[in-house]
């Protein structure tokens, strides 16, 4: 219409050929973006952040994380966005009998399976996520262990696996080292090519702490096999022990195993046969010891 009106042909005619009001073109002419179309647009650039630090969620969790960043809108219309914008979840696009292609590394592996020759703590981290079903659904565990002392220095439990559940079990174990009066610049942490340590959530986190990234090959259990060891433990020692009917029973129950036993009653033959917590309290007396 506007075209036409530019070579002379009144809006009036043209409207009166196709049989539509003018009152809308004129409207359109004022404000060629609705406020709608304006929200929607601010929603759908929500949902693509949320999308690209967790490439797996589905709508629905897209539409949450978009909640918690100040653009809430119900399921159906995040489906509508990301169906436009042709954004699906890597599992759901997975075919079927062809396998999973992973993600690309984003990080060198600069451990290669060496977990033995780290003799100071804080120099490798290892991090990694475990699984347990409950009566209420899953339970997620993300964890950071040293590679020195084999005690776990990080950890946080959600019942959402991404990218987040990763970062803050990063920053607890910062934290929790910080408080004992250590920094932690230029440790290697040290994972598999899981989406949560490829996100870029997770990537700034490592930056902003001054800690180098790490990660194993594909489909090679062993490039992490320490982290793996810590698991199988967890598994015959609380996740199989029982049946958990809800996810608040399992949590409580997996943060006492590893603070009161793991930590502090389970012995280790490679740690001289002392507990992680012992053996840290080892370290830090030779340590002083050496300094004076």
């Amino acid at each position: 219409m506007s075209d036409l009106a530019a070579a002379g042909i009144p809006v009036a005619v043209t409207c009166r050929v196709l049989k539509i009001a003018r009152q809308p073109y004129y409207r359109w002419l004022a404000n060629p973006i609705t406020d709608a179309e304006w929200e929607d647009a601010h929603r759908l650039n929500a949902l693509i952040d949320a999308h690209r630090d967790d490439p797996e969620f589905g709508y629905r969790y897209l539409a949450d994380e978009a909640e918690e960043a100040g653009y809430p809108m119900a399921h159906r219309t995040a489906w509508r966005l990301c169906n436009a914008q042709g954004m699906f979840s890597v599992i759901s696009k997975r075919k079927k009998g062809k396998g999973t292609r992973p993600g690309p590394p984003v990080h060198d592996d600069l451990v290669r399976r060496q977990f033995s020759s780290v003799k100071e703590l804080n120099t490798v981290w290892l991090t990694d996520i475990t699984e347990h079903h409950t009566g209420e659904g899953k339970l997620y565990l993300c964890a950071v262990k040293d590679a020195c002392s084999r005690r776990i220095i990080g950890y946080s439990i959600d019942h959402r696996m991404k990218a987040s559940l990763a970062v803050r079990a990063l920053n607890n174990a910062i934290a929790n080292r910080r408080r004992a009066g250590v920094e932690v610049g230029g440790c290697i942490v040290h994972s598999d090519r899981g989406s949560q340590f490829r996100a870029k959530k997770f990537l700034r986190a490592l930056e902003h702490h001054s800690l180098v990234g790490s990660m194993g090959r594909v489909g090679a259990a062993g490039d992490n096999a320490a982290m793996e060891s810590f698991f199988s433990l967890l598994q015959n020692n609380v996740l199989d022990a029982k049946p958990w009917a809800t996810r608040e029973e399992l949590r409580t129950t997996m943060v006492r195993w590893i603070e009161r036993t793991y930590h502090r009653r389970r012995k280790q033959k490679e740690l001289g046969k002392l507990t992680p917590v012992a053996f840290e309290e080892k370290l830090l007396t030779q340590a002083l010891t050496l300094a004076a």
